[in-house]
């Protein structure tokens, strides 16, 4: 199982990367959005959505909205060049305040889970308001992951990804190795206090090793440490959330679509929660120094 977790794990990040590296932003919006449809499937199918046709609904109801959001993008970035603007970001900060909703939510999400997992547990939430939820944390995450590559570059949005990778790899292997309590046993049996700050740990070297290879002045160095350690501690309740949605449906995964880790939600739950918090993160960092 781990050698086919491994092997599987290899594949994706070899394609991530060329989608990163290699698409317009255009088309890595596309295959994003394509990834958060599938993801949106088996949220439908976690929270017991058994109507196809409401399941089309859902994600139309995810389509439109992308393609609204995409379409404004780069009609901003065609302005912007038509008049010479040098960054487009400060003529969208409407949308740039979209990103506060998910932070705050996440973080209400932490809170409830590390204060009392087994009463989040119980938490009974009416279907269409678990739609709302999928619809609302998936929208955010294709955006600001979209919007972090196309304002903030292809460097910045690896950085992200490997963090989280790196994260959980730190975790997984740290909490077998030196894990002895439990973090929300309720939740996830397997994951502990020490996997942890194992992956907190990791999130803070990456951000060392990236202002050492950038050269960044002392100050945003210090700012990406603690960005990264905080988007990392919130990558793990995010990951918990999904965990308890598939506890409460009595399921082991979101779906099978990768052999060793699942389905697609099995693979991006950290990344969901963490995105919006970084890029959040980002747009501060660059506007203090701007």
């Amino acid at each position: 199982m781990l050698l086919q977790r491994i092997i599987t794990a290899s594949i994706l990040a070899a394609l991530i990367a060329l989608a990163v590296y290699q698409l317009a932003i255009e088309y890595f919006s596309l295959v994003l959005g394509l990834i958060t449809l599938l993801a949106a499937w088996e949220w439908s199918n976690l929270i017991s959505l058994n109507s196809t046709l409401k399941r089309v609904l859902f994600l139309l109801s995810l389509t439109l909205p992308m393609l609204g959001i995409h379409f404004w993008t780069l009609l901003l970035e065609l302005i912007a060049s038509s008049f010479d603007w040098t960054d487009v970001r400060t003529y969208s900060g409407a949308l740039e305040w979209l990103v506060v909703p998910p932070v705050l939510f996440w973080i209400l999400v932490m809170l409830i889970i590390r204060k009392n997992p087994s009463g989040a547990l119980a938490i009974k939430i009416k279907t269409r308001y678990q739609l709302v939820i999928g619809w609302f944390v998936l929208l955010a995450t294709w955006m600001f992951l979209s919007r972090l590559r196309a304002f903030y570059g292809t460097d910045m949005t690896m950085y992200f990804l490997l963090l989280i990778w790196t994260a959980d790899v730190a975790a997984y292997f740290i909490g077998k190795k030196f894990g002895t309590v439990k973090l929300s046993p309720e939740i996830s049996p397997g994951k502990t206090v020490q996997g942890m700050y194992g992956a907190v740990a990791a999130g803070m070297v990456c951000a060392i090793i990236l202002s050492l290879l950038f050269q960044l002045p002392i100050m945003i160095a210090s700012d990406f440490v603690l960005l990264s350690a905080l988007t990392v501690l919130i990558s793990v309740y995010g990951d918990l959330f999904f965990s308890l949605i598939k506890r409460q449906r009595g399921v082991k995964d979101s779906g099978s679509l990768l052999p060793g880790h699942g389905g697609i939600l099995d693979r991006i739950d950290s990344l969901i929660a963490a995105c919006p918090f970084f890029y959040a993160g980002v747009y501060l960092i660059y506007r203090g120094v701007s």
